[in-house]
């Protein structure tokens, strides 16, 4: 019970100090540090046992944090920062631009405005298969497909919330979650992208685009006659290209797909007398386009001055991204080692349904947390290592398990106002945050209970 009451104030104290706008990762770390020196005070076991341990409570403390960022930053996280370095040159050069621009391009040709917003939502989650990025990705599409839906005759909050939620599946195999889950899993990236995560979300998609269309038109009828938003919201915004990233020519859209296409080949789904690893596949990937572009551009100073952007782009990736993880792990470990975690699973592994109760408890702590944090990265690291071990015990399929998990925090983190790619969208649009998630809550939660159900079926 004690377990339960230290996660319990945990959780609460993360969540209070979250949407009083603190630094994310720094209340995740202080929160989890915290937790971790009230358990070594009250329990008699040592946090950390083996060569790691300091035989100091306190130092134990910090040792674990140092323990998951040595972990991190040299397995996972390096992945992350390669990829990250990866997705800053593509922009750099101006390939992902031009992978936007190409793929945008055909939507001005359809009249139905609603039809154009929905299939440019469509377009976007495929995109996000290879600039996994969400707020990246928002912010490229803000200035190719947000001016295209609005011209179409929707209104500026329809098309902003559809920039919004494109990021919501992280389909791929690029995305941090996707890594770990294919870690966790112990599944190669590709297999475990089509086999798995496809197979869980395929029905969702479909859902959450017909929900998407409906909601939206809803809206703007219904906010339109209020007088909440009047005729000037469905008016084309002026075209602004802030953006300094040079146009790129229209074949360097080949660029960000890439690694998608080697770690394909080179599967079990293809061939396997080579073995390609993601990191691997992204420098290989990394040199060509450095190749092709110092080609085009025939100076060499100028091409590795483009490519300086990479080694930025990791160190921005490991602020942003990886030590959030690690603050989150931190925070998990906490509320891991107070033992209430494990009450919380013995308790519904103990229902005669035991495998879908540990599930469902799973799913909505892991939406509520990334709808909360505003990151779906810090939700799934901090519960989804928790659900190997479990589902073994229950005799569930881990990965059936995992998938929904990473799918939906997602989804919670293209609901939350706090989010960075709701507050990256709203800047860029002049729309309030709320304004937004208002618009986009109503079509994530069908897609996530689609998601859930299918798990079901798999689980």
């Amino acid at each position: 019970m004690t377990g339960i009451i230290i996660v319990a104030v945990s959780v609460f104290a993360a969540a209070y100090l979250i949407i009083k706008k603190y630094y994310a990762p720094g209340a995740l770390l202080l929160v989890g540090m915290v937790t971790l020196a009230i358990v070594a005070f009250i329990s008699p076991d040592p946090l950390i046992t083996g060569k790691k341990a300091t035989h100091l409570d306190g130092l134990d403390v910090v040792q674990t944090f140092t323990n998951l960022l040595q972990t991190r930053a040299a397995g996972l996280g390096m992945n992350i920062m390669v990829i990250g370095g990866f997705s800053y040159y593509m922009d750099k050069i101006g390939a992902g631009r031009a992978l936007v621009r190409l793929s945008v391009k055909p939507l001005s040709y359809i009249r139905s405005p609603y039809l154009v917003m929905m299939l440019g939502y469509g377009l976007g989650i495929l995109l996000n298969v290879f600039i996994p990025s969400a707020a990246g990705l928002a912010l490229l599409l803000m200035v190719s497909l947000y001016p295209v839906i609005c011209s179409a005759g929707v209104s500026r909050q329809s098309a902003a919330a559809t920039i919004v939620m494109t990021g919501c599946f992280c389909f791929g195999i690029s995305g941090p979650n996707n890594l770990l889950a294919a870690e966790l899993t112990n599944m190669h990236i590709m297999d475990f992208f089509i086999n798995v995560q496809w197979a869980v979300g395929c029905l969702a998609v479909p859902v959450s685009l017909v929900v998407h269309f409906f909601v939206q038109r809803y809206f703007d009828k219904k906010d339109l006659a209020s007088g909440r938003i009047t005729q000037a919201d469905f008016e084309p915004p002026m075209s602004e290209n802030s953006d300094n990233t040079e146009d790129a020519p229209a074949y360097y859209a080949l660029f960000p797909l890439t690694p998608v296409v080697l770690l394909f080949v080179f599967s079990p789904l293809m061939y396997q007398g080579i073995r390609m690893e993601v990191v691997t596949a992204i420098l290989s990937s990394t040199f060509f386009a450095f190749i092709i572009d110092g080609i085009r551009r025939m100076n060499l100073r100028q091409s590795l001055d483009q490519l300086k952007s990479y080694s930025q782009g990791m160190g921005k990736v490991f602020a942003s991204t990886v030590f959030l993880i690690v603050c989150a792990e931190v925070f998990a470990a906490g509320l891991t080692k107070s033992g209430g975690i494990a009450t919380i699973i013995e308790s519904v592994s103990g229902l005669q349904t035991g495998a879908i109760a540990l599930f469902t408890v799973m799913f909505i702590i892991v939406a509520a947390s990334a709808f909360v944090m505003g990151s779906g990265n810090a939700s799934f690291f901090s519960f989804a290592p928790m659900i190997p071990d479990a589902a073994a015990n229950l005799g569930a399929h881990a990965a059936y398990m995992i998938s929904p998990l990473q799918l939906v925090s997602g989804m919670a983190r293209s609901s939350s106002p706090v989010a960075g790619v709701t507050i990256a969208v709203a800047g860029l649009s002049g729309i309030n945050p709320f304004e937004l998630v208002r618009r986009s809550i109503p079509v994530m939660i069908p897609t996530a209970l689609t998601v859930y159900l299918t798990s079901i079926f798999y689980i």
